[in-house]
Parts: C-alpha cells; structure tokens; sequence
C-alpha cells in the first residue's frame, strides 16, 4: 500500500516531468522553428536597410567607438556583464552537446544578423531614455511605450511595454539567475546550497551600492577576466593547432548535415544545430531579446548611433570571440561530452593545461556568472519600477531574487536549460517585432 508520502513524491516526479515535457514541445516549436527564423530574417534586413555599415566600414565603426569611449564604455562593461557569463562557457557547451559541432555555425550566422538587432535597440534605448537627476535611464519598455503609441494607439503601447516589463523581471529570475548559478554551482568543492548562501551573499554585497558599484565592479573585473580568457584559451588553440583546419571544416560540414553523422559531441543534425546555435547565441550575447538596453540606456553620450556601435562591439566580443574560443577548444579537445556543459569545458581545458585550467575554467565560471547575475538583478529592478513603484513589491522582487539565488544550485538542469530557452524565445520573438515596427525611427543615414 502506497502511503499518503509516497502519493505525494510521486505526482510531483509527475508534474515535474509533465512540466519538462511541455517545455521542451513549447521550446521545439517556439526556440527550434520561430525565434531563429525571426532573428536570422529579420536581423538580416536591419543590416542590409542599415547599408552593412559594420562590415564594409570597419575602421569608421570603429572611430566611432573610441569617439564614444568616455561616456559609454562604463554602460558597455555593465552591458557585457550581463552578456559574458555562463553562456560562454556552458552554453556553447550545451549547444555543441545538443546540436553537434554544426551548432557553432549557426552561432556565428546568429551573431552576425545581431549585431544590427543590438545596434537598433541601443540606439533606440538611447532615443527614448530618460532623465532623472542629471542621470539617465531607460530600456526596451520606453521605447515600446512612447516609439509605438502613435502606431498602434497610446492604450496598447502601453501595455505591451507593461508585459514586457514583466518578461524582464522573469528573465533576471531564471537566465540572469537560476541558469548562471545552477550552471557554476558543481565546479567548487562546496556543496551546492552552501556555495548559493556563499554567491547570494557576494552578490548581495556588489549590488547593495545601486547601479554605481554594479558598473565600477564590471569596469574593472570584465576586461582583466575576459583578457585571461582569451589568453587562455589561445594558449589552447596553438597547443593543439594542427587540428583547426579539420575542426572548422567539422564545424561546417555539420553546420548542413540532415541526419547525425557521428555520436556524442559531434552528433545530431541541422535542425538541432540550428536551434541550439541560435538560442545559445542569443543566451550568450542577448542581442534581441531586450535586456541589454537598460544598461546602454544608462550611458553618459548623446550619440545613438555610437552607443549602437558599441553595442555590436559587444555582440562581436562576446559570441565572434569568446565563443567561438570555447567551441574551438571543445572541439579540439574532443572530450568525452559526459556529465554537465562546464564539466565538459573544464575537462578539454584540463586536457591541455592540467589542474590549472580546471581551476581557471571553474573561476572564470564563477566570476563571470557574479557578474551577471549582479547585472541582471539591476535590469529586473529597472524593469520592476518601470510597472509599479511600490516599496513592497521591490521589496518580494528581492527577496524572491535572493531566494532564487540559493535554490538555483540543486535546480535539475534539464528544467533549468527549458526554462531559459523559453523565456528568451518569447522576449527575443516580442522585442524584434517590436523593433521592426520601429526602425523608422532610425534617421535616414544615422550609421554613416
């Protein structure tokens, strides 16, 4: 006889996986066919509107960045905060677990068309910003609200920016949160829910000094650590260098093969390599899916179309670069893909550099994922205040946040990884509609 104990454990196994199952034909449908075909499209048509004006005009762009680099690098390292975490590590990881070596093209051709969807939304965050007390503020809710009342009526913007809002707030809680510390949480000697009390402290200490400390921690911590990661990487790379002609004609061999051509790390065909390289992308770079205009939004410049330029910067440093770093050491390495998605890069880092790449991987794990989660929690308080200003419902939104701190290191990984896609393919499909609506508002020949 099954006890009253025994009922309850088993329907929550059922409802767990229930849940998982909805997730993942949610995700199929939703992150596998129509977010990628969306972003890829649509990010495609703002490059070429926008004359590809990055690709044929490197050095301009990059004038334009330096021009720009008193008062935007600041909001640039806060942004990238909130890019550079565990979606450099463990999610290209993930994504050549689940979608094959092919994945890393997809990655790239995601990239390149974000790199105008970042551009658009930064420009158009410093459009329609606002002003507080000689500082400025704003984001994607701004510009949904007072970019699309004249279109679809001032009722409607408004609540679409309201939604939206909300998706931020969702966001910072599952992949600016749970996804950054569930990922790390194995890669130190700790158990796990003494490593969450030990990273919610920290992060409560680095988020406790407002926007001001988030931004003077990122300035100084996300250029020395994403140095040493390049650095290290490369060392990698070169160890190993007779192997990258092969693995790049791996990357794109696998990038247009309709059936698995081998298994393990290498495995699965286009379908998954798209959807996993697409939405590893995005996960990584977050260009689209909204986030990143909170901290653009915040920068000292009156230029849009520079800060737009630094938002590619940033799109090209986190997924052209880091990624692409990590993919080639996976590959290269070419470990066993057993275990987690950090296990597998700590392991082909290991294979090269020993117990100091396994240590340096785990604590760039760890920092990058502080980052970010300090970043993001900044992000769901703007887009909290932008819905309501009650002190109480900050208030929960921190006390949830923290909560969410703790828990998300014994979170299974599996609900984990669905989760985050799903969140980021609803916000990423929203924004870049939205987006398309208002590229008008870009003035003629602002990119040049």
């Amino acid at each position: 006889m099954f006890t009253l104990v025994d009922r309850v454990l088993f329907f929550g196994i059922y409802c767990k996986r229930a849940v998982i199952f909805l997730l993942e034909k949610l995700n199929e449908a939703l992150g596998g066919i129509l977010m990628p075909a969306i972003l890829i499209i649509i990010g495609t048509f703002f490059a070429a509107k926008l004359g590809f004006f990055y690709v044929f005009h490197p050095i301009k762009t990059v004038k334009t960045i330096l021009s720009n680099s008193k008062g935007g690098f600041k909001s640039l390292t806060v942004a990238l905060a909130g890019t550079l975490g565990v979606g450099n590590i463990a999610g290209v990881s993930s994504a050549i677990i689940m979608g094959g070596a092919g994945a890393v093209f997809w990655m790239w051709i995601s990239a390149f068309a974000a790199m105008s969807l970042k551009y658009v939304e930064v420009f158009l965050s410093i459009k329609y910003r606002r002003e507080k007390n000689g500082e400025y503020y704003g984001g994607a809710p701004y510009y949904i609200k007072d970019g699309m009342k004249n279109k679809i009526g001032t009722r409607l913007s408004l609540y679409l920016s309201c939604i939206f809002a909300l998706l931020c707030v969702v966001n910072s809680l599952t992949t600016g949160n749970l996804v950054q510390i569930n990922a790390v949480a194995g890669v130190t000697p700790l158990p796990p829910i003494i490593f969450g009390v030990i990273f919610t402290v920290t992060v409560f200490l680095i988020i406790s000094g407002g926007v001001k400390r988030i931004s003077s921690f990122t300035f100084v911590l996300m250029p020395l650590l994403t140095v040493f990661y390049i650095v290290l990487s490369l060392y990698v790379i070169i160890a190993d260098a007779q192997k990258i002609p092969d693995t790049i004609a791996l990357i794109f061999k696998s990038a247009f093969s309709f059936r698995s051509a081998a298994s393990g790390v290498f495995g699965y065909g286009i379908k998954e390599a798209i959807r996993y390289g697409v939405s590893r992308g995005v996960l990584s770079n977050e260009a689209g899916c909204g986030t990143a205009p909170t901290a653009h939004a915040s920068s000292n410049t009156d230029s849009a179309h520079a800060q737009g330029c630094l938002g590619i910067l940033e799109v090209f440093t986190d997924t052209v670069v880091l990624c692409t770093l990590t993919a080639l050491v996976i590959l290269i390495a070419g470990e066993n893909p057993s275990g987690d998605a950090v296990s597998l890069v700590s392991a082909s880092y290991g294979k090269y550099l020993g117990k100091f790449g396994v240590y340096a991987i785990s604590g760039s794990s760890v920092l990058f994922a502080l980052a970010t989660v300090a970043c993001q929690f900044y992000y769901g308080e703007e887009a909290l205040s932008y819905i309501t200003k009650s002190k109480l419902s900050k208030g929960i939104y921190i006390a949830v946040f923290f909560f969410v701190c703790i828990v998300s290191s014994v979170v299974p990984m599996s609900l984990m990884w669905q989760i985050s896609d799903l969140t980021l393919s609803v916000m990423t499909v929203f924004n870049v509609i939205c987006l398309l609506f208002l590229f008008g508002d870009l003035r003629k020949n602002s990119y040049l």
